[in-house]
């Protein structure tokens, strides 16, 4: 006579399948994190938006997708900014060029944090601003044209404010500004030539930006009162969490912001009219 072999296994301990659970997941993280790890730091990564600085083009919460081979590689490429504690060479590998009107995320020269704006100055220019506003480059006047009115809360202060939005125009390439009523900003009237290998970068809210037109973060000027240096320390006085962005050196830049993927901002939280552009899956 056969016998039967029992074949159903003894119900696991709540002990045995917690285990079991941290060792599938263990195994899971150890093929997902070098994944993600390569990905974000040869293809892409996600970056948000963390204040009002790229208004109206870029708001607060906005989720952006960063091109990390747009301008080639450098050890600030690599994800959660490692090159800063990886004893890697300076310089780029695959480099390209980038181009005025770019909106490119680099580390500060100054501080390790991580900025977001615009290239307004390429290597060799000669950029003019005028209270706070970028007026010619290489001696040819930026074109400014009027597109609307806005009104909106603020998300630092929770101020209500009017600004006036333009269209700026320089050489077939434009990109939109934004300028507040009643504030003058930056009020900097001077005159930078951005050296080799370095660029010039400018928010894209004019009256609501710490950058390049700042000169806490700049060598002081030439003889010609012509700003023209790159390297040095923040002015006497300037701390380096204060201090602006300067010219930025190329080895900097982490990559170029795309595409606006998707955003937590919301039109009726900021109380904006009228309301600001659709926040998903936009180019930039």
């Amino acid at each position: 006579m056969s016998k039967t072999v029992a074949t159903t296994e003894a119900p696991l301990t709540l002990q045995q399948k917690v285990v079991k659970e941290l060792r599938e997941w263990g195994i899971t993280l150890s093929i997902f994190i070098p994944v993600f790890l390569v990905f974000s730091g040869l293809f892409y990564e996600l970056r948000v938006i963390p204040s009002e600085s790229m208004v109206p083009n870029l708001q607060v919460g906005d989720r952006v997708t960063v091109n990390k081979f747009a301008y080639g590689y450098s050890r600030h490429s690599l994800p959660f900014s490692l090159g800063r504690y990886v004893p890697l060479p300076d310089g780029r590998i695959l480099a390209s060029d980038p181009k005025r009107g770019d909106v490119a995320v680099f580390e500060h020269p100054h501080t390790a944090r991580v900025m977001i704006k615009r290239i307004i100055g390429l290597p060799g220019d000669t950029v003019t601003v005028r209270d706070g506003q970028p007026t010619a480059i290489n001696g040819t006047p930026i074109e400014r044209t009027f597109v609307r009115r806005v009104r909106y809360r603020q998300h630092d202060s929770g101020a209500y404010i009017t600004a006036a939005e333009f269209t700026e125009s320089y050489d077939d390439e434009s990109w939109m500004v934004h300028d507040i009523d009643g504030q003058t900003g930056t009020n900097i009237s001077i005159t930078y030539t951005v050296p080799d290998g370095h660029f010039l970068f400018m928010g894209d809210n004019r009256d609501n930006s710490m950058d390049g037109r700042n000169p806490t973060g700049h060598c002081l000027a030439n003889e010609a009162g012509i700003v023209d240096q790159a390297g040095c320390p923040p002015r006497r006085g300037s701390s380096p969490e204060l201090a602006s962005v300067g010219f930025v050196p190329f080895q900097n830049l982490i990559g170029r912001a795309d595409t606006v993927l998707f955003s937590f901002y919301r039109c009726g939280r900021a109380q904006a009219d009228p309301c600001m552009k659709s926040r998903v899956w936009r180019g930039l």
